[in-house]
């Protein structure tokens, strides 16, 4: 082979190296959600729903990843036990409110990532006034895995019928301790169960027993009202749970919260 077809047979392979790797990558499809995932507004309508992550009012203090739309979206057994707590509920002139319900693994990625940056306090005032950001692991607030990527768990509250409108919050408006009291923190339309959602604080405890009266009150209607349809509590935190039997008990799902995941299903 003479010198000069040795060099163009190299650049000839450099060519097609270079064009190779210039080739767009094929985008991955987005997961979907299995097919007995549902919205949970197609089960009951009448559910209030205030998802938290897809806004800024939370304890990172923006959108979450992977909350496309404010939906939420569970397994059916779990969504259809909320409609027969509901229709319970109503006729006691209550509303179950829900404020977050299937999780994406990438939300809760995008929590770790959040506790481990040190310097980002910004929603510190409301959400864990009393505790120090290094201790968020250590103390069980945050954690790499969730029950609410498994679709069955759901985070949820009471409100007085006929509901009145949240006023919206607005990013860098004054923050109050989530354990204020209920006409000091930030206004919610739902009863007053002691501290606010999310409040990473001992009084979150759903028996914790300085929670009394009409506090204790409301955390144990929620708590009868779900418990006898198959949810089980989270002690910690009064608004968490899960309804067993888990129908994916050792599966943490990644698709996006949004209709399009859930489109294609019968």
């Amino acid at each position: 082979m003479t010198r000069l077809s040795t060099a163009v047979r190299g650049l000839v392979t450099a060519l097609a190296a270079l064009l190779t790797a210039a080739a767009p990558a094929r985008a991955e499809p987005e997961p979907r959600a299995p097919e007995d995932f549902v919205a949970l507004n197609s089960v009951d309508p009448t559910i209030i729903q205030e998802m938290r992550y897809f806004t800024p009012h939370n304890f990172v203090g923006e959108r979450v990843d992977g909350y496309r739309q404010p939906l939420c979206i569970l397994t059916r057994p779990a969504a259809e036990a909320l409609h027969t707590a509901q229709r319970a509920l109503l006729r006691r002139g209550y509303s179950l409110k829900v404020y977050d319900c299937y999780r994406p693994q990438r939300a809760v990625d995008h929590f770790v990532r959040w506790a481990k940056d040190l310097d980002d306090q910004a929603m510190k005032a409301e959400f864990y006034p009393d505790v120090d950001k290094t201790r968020l692991f250590a103390d069980g607030y945050i954690a790499e895995k969730s029950g609410h990527s498994r679709g069955s768990t759901v985070d949820l509250t009471l409100v007085k019928l006929p509901a009145r409108p949240t006023r919206p919050y607005h990013p860098g408006q004054p923050l109050t301790p989530c354990f204020a009291p209920q006409d000091e923190r930030f206004p919610d339309n739902s009863v007053d169960m002691g501290t606010g959602y999310d409040c990473f604080d001992t009084l979150s405890h759903t028996l914790d027993p300085r929670v009394q009266g009409q506090q204790r009150a409301h955390r144990l209607l929620l708590k009868n009202t779900l418990e006898d349809l198959g949810y089980v509590n989270l002690a910690e935190e009064w608004w968490h749970y899960t309804f067993k039997p888990e129908a994916y008990p050792d599966t943490y799902f990644d698709f996006p919260v949004s209709r399009r995941a859930l489109t294609g299903h019968h």
